[in-house]
């Protein structure tokens, strides 16, 4: 089991290799909840109007660069973060608890968004329509928008933040970012070697800016008047906080909320692959994802085995260190979040439920303070309310179905929307669900788990969801503003609607 004392200096290391200086203080505490401790203070400027003031000042300038300039910036990112993937992941284990394999891919989705940003500078793509006047054209074109607040989770301590920064920059936005308190030790390296990038490419001074402090900083940052678009990755407790005050003054907003995934399987499943893809989304990050799976609907006639398949692998899943390259399922961030789950545990079995694999914490020898948990899976009655909320923690709730009509309605009966599975052979039922009165999440997927989404698709959901989509497809629009215009080339005023008036 790693220590402390190695945990601190691997991140002093990966920091001081990221160019991150003067970091120490008592702004925040670094902690790691591999082994439950503090690591060091750190200092850190929670002042959002300085931060925010900055950011447009640059903004006035960084619009006027052409798109292809910009994409210049994000592809030297991308570069800083390849050279520092090592030391970036290092710290996302340190921070979240991600296994090493986990932690590497969310770099590496790091580097795959600016890659992708890269190539969108030249496809900010307006439109041109034909226009019923002679004479006219009739134009769209989109422009940068402004300043960009990025509130993001400890979960995703990077990738997030990448998927904001790396779209709203090339843009032709700046960013003020205000990260989980959780994990200010990514987002100070990140936040380094984005200003080295500034400083090698020439781009305006301030474009980016670090925010580190509690909730009141985010929440200065969700109420000023001259953040045009905030990006919150949360809970939805907290979407339904900022929504409606960014909406108050007329803001901008992209919400990432809560996610109650499920899959379908059929009785036409191929099992193995079904095994091994709900293991992963399921119990991967210590279910601490947005898209972990969590309701589990397969169809009566091979319940008894897939679940029972499900609970053996369950049994044998390697918990621990995520250091150690066989350990497939890390800690859970905090003493809360054990709390939260042994809490749901105990709701799903006063409503009928049956634990049938994990649930109980690992003592972890040298960790007294950390929280590792066997992932649980609970086989439930159909009607429950445990199964309708999302409990952050690794609990998989198993239910049965009769006819893909039922899975489906119970698939869609949870207030949110996030990411879905079906896992079938025939080809009607995959098309039923990715039909318009099939799953009714953002993410629907086929044959693959509720997990592991790409960059190139749009990513986010519906109903408490939050409705927000970033990162790849045509999401970039959000980070910008539409003009519609019209150009005369007559030499008559010829108005639309044959109205005349003189």
């Amino acid at each position: 089991m790693i220590d402390t004392d190695t945990l601190r200096a691997k991140a002093r290391g990966a920091l001081d290799r990221c160019g991150v200086k003067d970091y120490d203080g008592d702004a925040l505490s670094a902690r790691s909840p591999v082994t439950g401790e503090d690591l060091f203070g750190i200092g850190g400027s929670g002042d959002v109007e300085r931060a925010v003031a900055q950011a447009r000042a640059a903004f006035l300038q960084w619009r006027a660069t052409p798109a292809p300039v910009r994409g210049h910036l994000v592809k030297r990112l991308g570069e800083l973060i390849h050279e520092h993937r090592e030391d970036l992941a290092d710290l996302v284990s340190i921070e979240a608890g991600k296994i090493r394999s986990e932690a590497l891919g969310e770099v590496q989705e790091m580097i795959d968004v600016c890659e992708f940003a890269l190539g969108l500078s030249r496809q900010l793509y307006g439109r041109t329509m034909p226009s019923e006047r002679p004479g006219h054209r009739l134009m769209e074109t989109w422009h940068p928008l402004g300043v960009v607040g990025v509130i993001s989770a400890f979960n995703f301590p990077v990738a997030v933040w990448s998927w904001n920064t790396a779209i709203a920059l090339t843009c032709g936005d700046t960013v003020v970012w205000k990260p989980s308190e959780q994990t200010p030790l990514t987002a100070l390296a990140c936040s380094a070697l984005l200003d080295r990038a500034v400083a090698e490419t020439g781009a305006p001074a301030g474009l980016h800016q670090l925010l580190l402090g509690g909730p009141e900083v985010g929440e200065r940052l969700v109420d000023s008047p001259d953040v045009a678009l905030i990006s919150a990755t949360g809970s939805t407790r907290m979407g339904r906080a900022v929504g409606p005050r960014v909406a108050a003054r007329f803001g901008r907003s992209i919400l990432e909320l809560g996610g109650n995934n499920a899959a379908v399987v059929t009785a036409s499943a191929d099992l193995d692959l079904t095994v091994n893809a709900v293991v992963f989304a399921a119990a991967g990050t210590a279910g601490q994802r947005c898209t972990t799976m969590r309701r589990l609907i397969v169809h009566e006639d091979v319940a008894d085995e897939l679940i029972d398949r499900i609970a053996a692998a369950y049994r044998r899943l390697p918990v621990g260190d995520p250091f150690d390259g066989k350990t497939l399922v890390g800690p859970l961030i905090n003493e809360a979040a054990h709390g939260r789950m042994r809490a749901s545990l105990s709701q799903a079995a006063a409503e009928g439920g049956e634990l049938l694999a994990g649930g109980e914490r690992e003592l972890v020898p040298d960790a007294p303070g950390a929280f590792y948990v066997r992932p649980a899976l609970v086989r439930m009655p159909a009607q429950s309310t445990i199964v309708k909320e999302e409990t952050f923690a690794p609990i998989l709730y198993a239910l049965t179905y009769s006819d893909l009509d039922e899975a489906i309605a119970l698939h869609n009966d949870v207030p949110q929307g996030l990411s879905s599975a079906i896992f079938t052979r025939d080809q009607r039922e995959a098309e039923r669900f990715l039909s318009s009165d099939g799953s009714d999440c953002g993410i629907v997927n086929v044959n693959a788990g509720t997990s592991g989404a790409e960059i190139g698709g749009a990513f986010g959901g519906e109903k408490e969801t939050g409705g927000g989509r970033e990162s790849g497809s045509d999401a970039w629009r959000s980070y910008m503003r539409r003009s519609t215009s019209t150009v005369s080339y007559s030499e008559h005023l010829v108005l639309a609607q044959d109205v005349s008036f003189l």
